[in-house]
């Protein structure tokens, strides 16, 4: 069963846990302790929700953003992960239509995603889900 998770939940540090092995499987350094105080931080503050099934085996994280031309809102995802030791299962599909059931419930416009276009296993996930590209985007980002 898939559920939100909240800093309270005894749950909690399991998924923190996950989330700090989804920065290392992308090339960031462990910072167990960090990743635990920030995805509080970003939940406690409502710029983030997180959804994971009860053994932890993957999470899914959201944001929601103004649809401003339609005067209502979007669901981002911004992260979706399952360890390799538990892919093959379902899990990612589990979560993903968990957020899109969600986001219907909650009168969302719509749900959007970014992947790396070299990601084909992310890609036929969300083609299969009903997704699809985006081609009159470009995406531009600032560092700072």
């Amino acid at each position: 069963m898939i559920t939100w998770v909240t800093p309270g939940d005894a749950s909690f540090p399991g998924v923190a846990a996950l989330f700090d092995e989804y920065r290392v499987h992308y090339g960031e350094p462990s910072a167990p302790t960090a990743t635990q105080a920030w995805l509080a931080e970003q939940i406690s503050a409502g710029r983030f929700a997180v959804a994971a099934p009860s053994d932890a085996g993957g999470l899914i994280t959201t944001t929601v953003i103004p649809a401003s031309l339609t005067l209502g809102t979007a669901w981002l995802v911004r992260d979706l992960f399952v360890p390799p030791r538990s892919r093959r299962q379902g899990i990612a599909r589990a979560l993903l239509d968990h957020v899109i059931v969600a986001a219907r419930a909650a009168g969302a416009r719509r749900v959007s995603l970014q992947t790396e276009p070299d990601n084909d296993g992310a890609l036929a996930l969300y083609t299969g889900a009903g997704f699809r590209p985006v081609t009159s985007l470009s995406m531009l980002n600032l560092p700072l």
